[in-house]
């Protein structure tokens, strides 16, 4: 089976069986907080904008001229998902037979698991991935970004990345190594109350390092320790702080209980503390309008400019993860009711902003290439006073008729039309998508599987800045020229989030 096949039988709304992998065991759908915190089995609750006309529209995909109407599915209550509980190395697998009965089955239990022999790549994968074990103190504590013997000026890639060493941590977690994992965990949060000023300024209480390295200091002349010294972006190339490193954290912590059944550590006061301190700082009141996040450019995982600032989806997506996982692992009392609530409260604006407003098919291009503009009321069908020039010539010949995908941005007057893969897997994790979405967007990834995955796995995004977008856009930066690195590239780190399917199409990159 394909690839998109597996990941579509997934998505659907009512799947007969669901794949046992961490990538759809991290959450749950909409489930409360869980409050006994018992030992039992825990339930899981731009490209360039050219103005565009109508003779860019191939006529068979206009549709005819009626009331239009944007409104999705919320399906904020749907328990369609599959909750996989995973305790003392029992996973328990749920198995829909249809709406109303379910059945549990035990898959491994104990020392009852399957033992394969590994394969000649996956021995040299965990060569190369202990060899990258950064020691504090004598303990792990994560993996450097990454480890190239012939770079004598690594810059910042012999660093602890909390972002970077995600994809690490599962690794380590689904071979039985969760003390790498706990331990990044619990020193990352020390180094939250760190008071990292830039320019005599200091950020917002409750961020995350973007990274840490080990440094050892001479106390005197006989005598050395070690350190962890955290940059928060007073070091990092364009100076900006890590927007999703908190957000990072927070999916990891919920995994690690989840795998290995150590519900103890969510429950320390201090990691209660660093939880509350990151759902603070996201959900403080400013001056923006939206349920969404505002971030700046180069400030997640594409540390680049691209023209992401804003309210990029990357970012909302994984916001909208961090919210659940924070509201399943809150402890609720009289000093953290008010700030579930507030959570609880920002999972439905958040969920019906991003289904609402950033979903694009070929029925939505058709809304937006009628909508009248300058239009003001609260009931306006045009929010964000979006002109329909702003539709890129590639995009209606490029989406697929059964397809769809989540906007890469949108603000006002300005619709990022780019496909950003991180942003649109994390949203079928999560299920910030509807299932009819999830379908229509592995149905885009099917039908032009060439463009988004090609010869390199899984770009960045598509299309890539080019020419004049390039050089405003990027500040002509060369790190960041069309279809490189940073700039719509290839990431093959993205594997890691459907690599567990093992599909067909993969084969040859795995």
């Amino acid at each position: 089976m394909s690839a998109i096949y597996l990941l579509r039988k997934i998505s659907t709304k009512t799947p007969s069986r669901f794949h046992r992998s961490l990538f759809f065991s991290t959450f749950s759908k909409e489930s409360k907080p869980d409050s006994s915190r018992t030992n039992s089995i825990r339930h899981l609750s731009s490209q360039r904008f050219v103005p565009s006309s109508i003779y860019r529209f191939p006529q068979s995909k206009i549709l005819p001229n009626r009331k239009f109407s944007t409104s999705v599915e919320t399906n904020l209550n749907d328990k369609s998902f599959e909750r996989i509980h995973v305790q003392s190395g029992a996973i328990l697998e749920r198995i829909h037979k249809n709406e109303e009965e379910e059945t549990v089955s035990k898959v491994n239990v104990g020392s009852e698991k399957v033992v394969r022999e590994e394969s000649e790549a996956e021995k040299e994968a965990w060569r190369i991935l202990e060899n990258a074990v950064v020691r504090y103190c004598g303990s792990p504590v994560g993996t450097v970004a990454a480890n190239d013997p012939g770079d004598k000026m690594p810059l910042n890639y012999d660093q602890v990345f909390i972002r970077d060493f995600v994809p690490s941590a599962l690794a380590f977690l689904l071979k039985g190594e969760g003390d790498i994992v706990r331990n990044f965990l619990l020193h990352t949060l020390q180094l939250q109350s760190w008071e990292k000023t830039v320019d005599c300024y200091s950020p917002g209480q409750g961020l995350m390092p973007a990274s840490f390295k080990v440094r050892t200091v001479a106390l005197d002349e006989n005598t050395t320790e070690e350190v962890l010294d955290p940059d928060f972006g007073e070091s990092a190339i364009g100076r900006v702080a890590p927007v999703d490193s908190g957000l990072w954290w927070i999916i990891l912590l919920r995994a690690y209980g989840k795998i290995t059944g150590d519900f103890s550590l969510q429950e320390r006061i201090d990691v209660q503390t660093g939880i509350k301190l990151i759902m603070n700082l996201c959900l403080a009141d400013g001056f923006d309008m939206f349920p969404t996040l505002l971030v700046t450019d180069g400030s997640c995982m594409i540390d680049r400019r691209m023209g992401i600032h804003g309210h990029p989806l990357e970012i909302q997506s994984l916001f909208y993860s961090a919210l659940r996982c924070s509201r399943e692992m809150l402890s609720v009392n009289d000093s953290s009711k008010n700030l579930v609530r507030a959570i609880n409260n920002r999972l439905s604006a958040l969920s019906f902003h991003i289904r609402e407003y950033y979903w694009v098919d070929i029925k939505k291009i058709n809304e937006i290439y009628r909508y009248k503009t300058e239009e003001y009321s609260t009931d306006a069908t045009n929010k964000f006073n979006i002109y329909p020039e702003q539709i890129p010539p590639w995009l209606m010949d490029w989406i697929p008729e059964q397809g769809g995908y989540l906007l890469g941005n949108l603000q006002p007057a300005h619709m990022d039309f780019r496909f950003f893969t991180l942003g649109n897997f994390w949203s079928i994790v999560s299920s910030l998508a509807t299932p009819k979405q999830n379908e229509a967007i592995l149905n885009l990834i099917e039908a032009k599987w060439d463009d988004i995955i090609g010869n390199m796995p899984l770009k960045i995004c598509y299309p890539a800045l080019e020419y004049d977008d390039w050089r405003i856009i990027t500040g002509s930066d060369p790190k960041n020229t069309p279809w490189s690195y940073h700039n719509s590239g290839s990431w093959p780190t993205l594997l890691w989030q459907i690599m567990p399917m093992r599909p067909q199409k993969l084969t040859g990159y795995i």
